[in-house]
Formats: structure tokens, sequence, C-alpha cells
């Protein structure tokens, strides 16, 4: 009878060990996958901890994630906790790649997950299943890019406008994008689609909604076959299952997916060389030129503004307006250049113009000859040449050139001298001076000396003043304490403010600050984190009723974040919070 009492505790002890060990582990949904395929990577632990660091994910894009889900079951009196992080990958390229270590932090001790070996392998052929909903959403979401001109001359305006179709039977909830295309060999310009509404159409004769997601004017820079890279999203959606309710409607499962508009190429034609003007600068489009004066009759040593001006459509920011050509006794300054040009999807709109600021030194009339300006005519194909009317200034009054002149050469006339022949007439002339003060100054009983005499002495008691404040500082361990719940919250703070617009990764670096802050504050443990003991304590310390709600909320906003959209003004509005939240405690907690 001894030996199986001894025996049953000996199986009680064995099996408390056994449920005390800690488990962390990385679960792939697949370790081999096609390239277009997606995988599911779950880190998995028996025991709730802090810090938790993803591996690097090298070779994968993450799409979606990290999705965090808790359990708690009792079986026969014995409690079974698991929580577990979610990734979704999508690969980059074919090949064999190492998934690494991930790690957390559990009672203290650091736990790290085993390697993962992952062979990506080529596309391979999705069963074309009407109930999955991976082959549902793929059939019945598009992103299109289309092209207003795939053959374009040189500095021809073209539009890309990027419309996400998407089929009534499915829904939308969120979409990021993850990769924007470089228009490389382009001049190119993003209108604003802020405030676009869905819209009713059809993509392949049915019937779908769609939504502009954006529209890029470009001017092709170079001749040759052009690629236009692709607009890439991830997209949360919902589609219908084969399952159903109670009441006959049909389940929507949640999916994610990554859809590209795909490369597109255009062929840019170079222009004629045939009949191509000397003076041609790259203006391509419709346009008009314009000479004008703002003062044809005025004074010596007054000015007047000339104004050379080009307007229309077309590549107006792209070439160089013709310069005017003015007579030497007309004082010219550098051109004043102003843009008035709006874009849109018919290209560039408004004009360019050059302003000179000139000064007539003599009286008589000058004329300001005509101008020309070469284009390029999408219209006609050919080339077009502007002339501008020839203007005259006439200057009232001022000195005469011809009677400066001839006075001029009187003066040199009666004023001859002999030429006097010098061995040293082109002497060296030095580059460098090196002069001496008459009275130079001595350092000796100056300002400056007797500062830096009397500062050793000023500095001692401010030495000994910091070093009292300083050992009263570190004195305070509640201070301290409360200072290091400070830098760390302002971390993590800092850490969600990068962050905006990604919902994950923003709520997740708000909740750990908050977390904390209050460990510190509070001086509890992570397992002693519940709202009622939180309240509790924070009521203690005699911060008011409203602050311990706005904090809560704060709390419940970021678990609720995991499963609705959020905006990425809903987004500032929480960090706004919680930085005024955390503020208040410390000015109020005792």
């Amino acid at each position: 009878m001894k030996i199986i009492k001894q025996l049953y505790i000996l199986l009680i002890l064995v099996s408390t060990l056994a449920s005390a060990q800690v488990k962390f582990e990385a679960k792939p949904s697949k370790t081999k996958l096609g390239i277009n395929e997606r995988l599911r990577i779950d880190f998995e632990m028996n025991q709730d901890g802090d810090n938790f660091n993803p591996p690097d994910f090298n070779g994968f894009t993450v799409v979606g994630g990290p999705n965090q889900s808790v359990s708690n079951s009792w079986i026969n009196g014995k409690r079974s906790f698991k929580k577990t992080y979610s990734y979704f990958l999508a690969p980059k390229k074919r090949g064999n790649f190492t998934i690494s270590q991930a790690t957390i932090t559990i009672e203290g001790e650091t736990f790290k997950t085993t390697p993962l070996k992952i062979e990506v392998t080529a596309a391979v052929d999705i069963p074309k299943d009407p109930n999955d909903p991976n082959y549902l959403a793929s059939e019945n979401i598009h992103l299109v890019a289309e092209i207003s001109k795939t053959n374009p001359y040189l500095n021809e305006a073209i539009t890309v406008v990027y419309k996400l179709y998407v089929s009534p039977k499915i829904a939308v909830d969120n979409w990021n994008e993850i990769d924007s295309p470089r228009y490389n060999d382009f001049w190119s310009q993003n209108i604003n689609t802020q405030g676009q509404k869905v819209q009713n159409g059809t993509y392949k004769g049915e019937d779908y909604r769609y939504l502009v997601l954006r529209k890029t004017v470009l001017y092709p820079q170079k001749t040759g076959k052009l690629n236009i890279e692709p607009l890439t999203l991830d997209l949360s959606m919902r589609v219908p299952s084969n399952r159903r309710d109670i009441f006959g409607s049909l389940l929507m499962t949640r999916v994610n997916r990554t859809v590209s508009a795909g490369n597109q190429t255009i062929n840019v034609k170079g222009l004629p060389e045939e009949g191509k003007p000397a003076d041609f600068t790259g203006a391509v489009g419709d346009f008009k030129l314009n000479v004008s004066s703002s003062k044809t009759e005025l004074d010596a040593t007054e000015s007047l503004l000339l104004n050379v001006k080009v307007s229309g459509n077309g590549n107006l920011k792209l070439f160089k307006l013709p310069k005017i050509s003015l007579p030497s006794s007309l004082e010219v300054y550098e051109p004043e250049h102003k843009e008035d040009v709006t874009t849109n999807l018919s290209g560039m709109q408004g004009s360019i113009s050059d302003s000179y600021t000139v000064v007539p030194q003599f009286k008589g009339k000058y004329p300001i000859p005509s101008i020309s300006f070469s284009y390029f005519d999408l219209k006609s194909k050919s080339y077009k040449r502007l002339t501008s009317n020839e203007i005259v200034i006439n200057v009232l009054n001022g000195p005469s050139n011809n009677v400066v002149a001839s006075n001029a050469n009187q003066a040199a006339n009666s004023n001859k001298q002999a030429v006097v022949l010098n061995n040293d007439q082109f002497a060296f002339i030095k580059t460098k001076t090196n002069f001496s003060a008459v009275k130079p100054k001595h350092f000796f009983k100056t300002s400056t000396f007797w500062s830096l005499l009397l500062l050793p002495f000023l500095a001692i008691p401010l030495a000994i003043l910091i070093r009292k404040k300083k050992a009263t500082r570190d004195a305070d361990v509640s201070g301290n304490k409360i200072r290091k719940a400070n830098k760390l919250a302002r971390k993590y703070l800092s850490n969600a403010k990068k962050a905006l617009g990604k919902k994950e990764a923003f709520y997740i670096a708000l909740e750990k600050a908050l977390h904390n802050y209050l460990k510190a504050k509070l001086q509890i443990e992570t397992n002693e984190l519940s709202k009622d003991k939180i309240k509790s304590l924070l009521a203690g310390k005699g911060v008011e009723e409203t602050v311990i709600k706005d904090f809560e909320g704060i709390l419940e906003s970021c678990e609720l974040a995991r499963y609705t959209p959020i905006d990425i003004v809903t987004m500032q509005e929480d960090y706004d919070k919680a930085a005024k939240t955390i503020s208040l405690i410390d000015k109020q907690a005792r």
C-alpha cells in the first residue's frame, strides 16, 4: 500500500512538471508551395509572454498579420492555455529559403523557435473549385491599368488610370498599396483622386463596381519600348462560402489576396527629322507666342518690363523659351521665369513666361527685333513656327549717344600726353597683403584674460550644485521608476507614430506602450494586467474616473482594431488620446 502511494505521488509530480513545461513552436501551413500560393505560419506558445519578435521572413512578403488569438480551456480541472501569432506570406521568387528563429520572453527567460525550411517552386495550377474562397476571390476582383495611348510621340502626354473592379458577389473590407510603380524614363505627375466614389460599370461584359485608385499623367523622355511598372495591392475581402446560417443566408469567409495591374509596354515614336527647325527645343503640343512691353515711351534710366510668353497645351515645363536680342544701349537684367501650369488628364495646360527688366541709357528709338518659336504640332504631325511682331521703344528724354561720344573724343584729344617708356611699366601685382597694427594689443590684462582666469573658480560651485542634484535624483527610486516608465511609453508611442497608416503594427505598438507604462507606474507584473485591477489601482492613486475610462477605452480600441477596419484618422485620434491620458495620469497619480 505504501509503494502504491509513492507511485501515485511520483505520477502527480511528473504530470505537474510536464504541464509546467514551456512550449514555443513555429508551425507552417506547408513546407513546399508554388510562387503563386500563400504560406501561413503560426507561432504558438502555451504560456503568455512579452516582447515577441518575429523573424525577418527573408524571401517573402508579409501580406497579412500578425493576427493574434488566445484560447483558455479547462479539461478535468486542468487549465490549458494557447496564444498564437499568425502571419500570411507571399514568396518573392523561387528557391529554397530558411525562416529564422522567432523569440519571446516568458517569466524572464527567452525562448526561440526552430528555423523552418521552405521550398518555393514554379507556379502551380490552382483548382477551379467554385467553393474555394481563393478561387472565388481571383475570379471576382481585378486591378486594371487603362492607358490612353500605347504609341505616343516623344514628349506627348499619355494618362494611366488604375481601376479596381469588384464583383457584387464579394465585399472588400480594406486595401493596402504594397508596391507603387516607378515611372522610369517618364516625366510624371499624379492627379488627386481623393473623394472618388464607387461607380457601376462592366468588366468583360459582366456587371461590376469599380473605384478609380490613381490617375497619372506621363510624358515619355526616351524613344523605343518603355515599361510601365504595375501597381500592386493587398486586399482584405469577404467571399461567399458553401455554408449557410439558420436563416438560409450564405456565410461569408474572410480572404487576403494580392492583385496587380501587370506590366504595360508602350512604344514611343521619335519626332520626325524632316523639317525639324534648327532652333527646336523639344516643345510638343499646341502653343501661342506673345511678346509684349509694359511701356513703349519713357525717359532714360527709367525701366520697362519685356515679357516673352508661351501658352497652350503641351509639355510646358519641359522646354526653354526663346531668348531676346536687344541693342547694347539698353541695359538688360536676367529674366524672371514664371509658370502658371495645371495638369489634368489631357496633360499640361497654361503658360510659361520670362520677364526681362530693361533700362535705356540714352535718348532715341530702339527697335526690339521679332523672335520666333518652333514646336511640333500633334494634330498636323508637323513642325510649326510662331513669330512675334517688332516693338519700337521711344526714349524721349536723356543724353544723346552721339553727343556723349563726341565729347569723350574731344576730351581725349585735348589731354594728349607723350608716352614715356619705362622698363617697370608691367610690374608684378601682389595678390596678398600683410598688414600689422600701428599699436599692437597685448593679451595680458584684457577682458578675455580675466575671464579665463576666473572661469575655474566660478565652475566649482556649479559642479557642487550639479553633484547634489544628481545625488538627490539617484536617491529618488520612485521618481526614477516614473521617468523610466515615461521614457518607455514615449519609445513605444514613437514606434506607434511611425506606424500610422499600418493598422496592425500601430495598435500592437500602442498596446505595448500602455502595458509597459502601467507595469512601471503601478509596479505590477504582466499576469496582473486585468481591467478591474488597473481601475482599482489607478483610483487608489487619485486618478480621476474620466481619465481611467479614457485609458480603458484606448485598450479596448487596441483589441477591437484587430477585427474591424480602421482608417488613419481614427489611428491619429487614438494616438493623441493615449499621449494625453498618460500625461494626465502622471499629473494626478499620488
